[in-house]
């Protein structure tokens, strides 16, 4: 009887060995060789490090570690006195620009009128040449007929040549106020010039007040906050960043030999270490392009004698949508198991799109 119950017993365990070897088997021909999976992965994010444009002393601080913040809220005012100088003497060079512009067009008005004056001296200069010659021609009839003088004539002879000097004179004046002119339109136009690199300045010295005032550029939360009210600052120091929860991604980085039948579109399940039990579903976006050691600080030297194989891995990135189950949870730098689907047709599209485009491409 003993040996009946012992018989049964191992074929229990025998036929739930099997059963369960069945089914793990099973799943695996149907699922689970089709997964590829890397422990390698972790939470990332597009942080935003706030730095500073200008040089001097922060005057306020207005948020707080972990703060929530939206795009264009104040994050730091840099004390503000010396730029609020140099825009009220860009302003007053502006100014000037523009007294100067308006002293050359009253200057230019006033050498139009001198123009007219120099015209109206020479229509009355050729009235006196004109009526000095009709007297010399009279004068010299008469002086054949000795009807006067030598000396009377000698007289009219010296005034049709100052009449005609007097002319000549009025021509010249006229030419000269004309070449003014154009004197005075250069200084103009060198006015204008100066005036467009006051109002530059200005503008630059404007842009430079208003950037004592730090904002955020995106919407995030703040973190590593270094800065301090009376702090000297300069250009490029960094007072914090700003991670931009929830938008997060997943950079997995997956053996080369795991890559095969990998495709951006394909469904990835994703499980935090911090959350464990609750998985949430991403997508491949996109492959590095190039292996992780590549882009370290000292790539390796395969061409070197003593050369040893080693499995390199691709940075995968990995999409999460902003609507998931852990949104908000999850911060960058969390260890994630990524899990990836290469059973999805719609990602193999592009590969046999390739495939078939190089086939035609040897054909011809």
């Amino acid at each position: 009887m003993k040996k009946i119950l012992r018989l049964t017993l191992i074929a229990k365990v025998a036929l739930s060995a099997l059963l369960l070897a069945g089914n793990y088997g099973w799943n695996w021909w149907i699922t689970g060789r089709f997964l590829e999976s890397t422990d390698n992965a972790y939470v990332q994010a597009d942080i935003v490090t706030v730095s500073a444009k200008l040089s001097g002393y922060i005057r306020d601080v207005r948020v707080a570690d972990n703060q929530t913040v939206k795009a264009g809220d104040v994050l730091a005012v840099i004390d503000d006195d010396d730029y609020t100088a140099k825009v009220v003497e860009a302003r007053a060079a502006v100014e000037a620009r523009k007294a100067a512009i308006a002293a050359t067009e009253k200057q230019l008005t006033w050498q139009k009128a001198m123009i007219q004056q120099a015209e109206a001296g020479i229509v009355s200069s050729e009235a006196d040449r004109e009526r000095s010659r009709q007297d010399l021609a009279r004068y010299r009839n008469l002086a054949s007929s000795e009807y006067v003088s030598r000396q009377k004539l000698e007289v009219v002879e010296a005034d049709a040549r100052k009449t005609e000097a007097g002319t000549s004179k009025a021509r010249a004046a006229l030419t000269a106020e004309k070449d003014r002119i154009a004197m005075i339109e250069a200084d103009r136009r060198q006015a204008e010039a100066a005036l467009k690199q006051a109002e530059a300045a200005l503008a630059t010295a404007e842009i430079a007040r208003e950037d004592t005032v730090i904002r955020a550029a995106a919407d995030g939360i703040v973190g590593n906050r270094t800065v301090q009210v009376g702090q000297l600052v300069k250009p490029g120091s960094q007072l914090m960043v700003l991670v931009p929860l929830p938008e997060v991604h997943i950079v997995a980085n997956f053996k080369e030999t795991q890559l095969k039948r990998m495709r951006p579109g394909q469904k990835v399940t994703l499980e935090v270490d911090a959350f464990p039990g609750r998985p949430i579903e991403g997508t491949v976006e996109s492959f590095a392009p190039a292996s992780g050691s590549q882009f370290s600080l000292l790539p390796p030297e395969n061409a070197s004698g003593n050369f040893t194989k080693i499995v390199q891995r691709l940075p995968v990135r990995i999409s999460v949508p902003r609507d998931n189950a852990l949104a908000g949870l999850i911060r960058p730098g969390l260890s994630v198991v990524a899990s990836v689907d290469t059973r999805d047709t719609v990602a193999e599209a592009p590969l046999l799109g390739s495939l078939m485009g190089s086939a035609l491409a040897a054909s011809k």
